[in-house]
């Protein structure tokens, strides 16, 4: 029997992540298997227990203690959404200072496929570290996304996140036998 490919999806503090559920039963209609890792602040405007509910694993913030079992299988891909500038600039930086920039420099240390969604205003964007931190990130394999696809979550339609879930299909390996981890 084969399972589902495991998408790690990382959500920052931006207004879409209010409306993270919706992308989360997209994506796992989609064919993928779920886990959600959300920054501090994003986890504070997430209802958790409903997100895990949806996805069958629970949403991580904190770091898990040494000799607690892992409670996400391992990730296929990766995405950030809604990725936001300080987690952008930080991860670029190197830095792990929360859970979910430890995952993502992990990831980004095993060549999985990352897909990121900024979601960054017009000032912070003119910053001058923000442009070089994500050339940093593409040159380093991670794809960005460009263009106004994340809204305010006001007008986070399906339409809207359908965009997100085409992206990533790119980024879906085949179904495997889970016996072949």
């Amino acid at each position: 029997m084969s399972e589902a490919p495991v998408l790690h999806l990382i959500v920052c503090a931006a207004p879409p992540a209010q409306r993270i559920g919706e992308l989360a039963e997209l994506l796992t209609d989609d064919g993928w298997r779920v886990c959600l890792i959300a920054t501090p602040t994003a986890a504070t405007w997430l209802d958790r227990d409903a997100l895990a509910a949806r996805t069958g694993h629970p949403v991580r913030v904190q770091w898990r203690r040494p000799g607690d079992p892992e409670p996400h299988p391992p990730a296929d891909a990766a995405a950030v959404v809604p990725a936001t500038f300080n987690t952008l600039n930080k991860w670029a930086a190197g830095a792990s200072d929360t859970l979910a920039l430890g995952v993502l420099n992990e990831l980004l240390g095993a060549g999985l496929p990352i897909h990121v969604f900024p979601r960054v205003n017009a000032a912070l964007s003119a910053h001058p570290a923000y442009a070089p931190n994500l050339r940093r990130l593409r040159e380093a394999g991670v794809v960005v996304h460009g263009g106004d696809v994340l809204r305010a979550p006001d007008e986070m339609t399906p339409s809207r996140w359908a965009v997100v879930v085409d992206a990533l299909r790119s980024a879906r390996r085949p179904t495997r036998d889970p016996d072949e981890r």
